[in-house]
């Protein structure tokens, strides 16, 4: 079995956490490098250096690079997207990008690779994380819940809830999306939330 090595470059230096394309490797040595199992690849066009593992930081930065980087300060990364950066689903085939719609987007809509949704932020409803901004794990939920279909937001929502460290619990789930005003599919998230709370029940009286 012949292991591959790490390409002088890396030899010379402190290995980094994240590739992309740029002075040091071009888009087809990063390439050539993941096919050789040196480098995981991530997401489009980044990848994971030797030995490391996937982060939300990581993540949130290999989702800014995927993003035009005039662009990159006046989005929010939600709903599946945050939901993969927290480590909670699979990873995009678009990026769902939200803008305050206190703000214009008109001249965003043209942006490759992304969907852009027009949203009310609140303050609490945004972190910073790994160079762009990103739903918070609470509002991330709540988006989820009311804008993804059952089949891929169930398994979302589990893995929000079940991660201790993002500090989503259900029952405060469950009254953010009660309290939203006037947004369509606030029934069909309720029923969402509803199934997930009699899993929970049941998981609870099986044990």
């Amino acid at each position: 079995m012949v292991i591959p090595s790490l390409p002088q470059q890396l030899q010379d230096g402190a290995a980094l956490e994240l590739y992309s394309p740029g002075p040091l490797f071009t888009w087809m040595e990063l390439q050539a490098m993941a096919a050789d199992g040196v480098l995981t690849p991530l997401f489009r066009r980044s990848y994971l250096g030797p030995g490391i593992a996937p982060t939300p930081r990581l993540r949130a930065r290999a989702a800014a690079a995927a993003i035009p980087e005039g662009i990159r300060q006046k989005v929010v990364a939600g709903r599946m997207t945050a939901a993969w950066i927290y480590g909670c689903a699979g990873s995009p085939e678009r990026l769902a990008l939200l803008v305050d719609s206190r703000h214009r987007i008109s001249s965003l809509r043209s942006t490759r690779g992304c969907t852009l949704h027009e949203v009310r932020l609140g303050q609490l409803d945004v972190v910073s994380l790994g160079g762009i901004l990103v739903t918070s794990p609470l509002r991330t939920a709540v988006d989820v819940a009311l804008c993804v279909e059952s089949d891929r937001a169930l398994p979302a929502l589990r893995h929000l809830l079940l991660r201790s460290e993002l500090g989503v619990k259900l029952r405060l789930l469950i009254l953010a999306v009660e309290a939203a005003p006037r947004v369509p599919h606030k029934k069909a998230a309720l029923a969402k939330l509803a199934a997930l709370a009699a899993e929970q029940s049941q998981s609870s009286g099986a044990a």
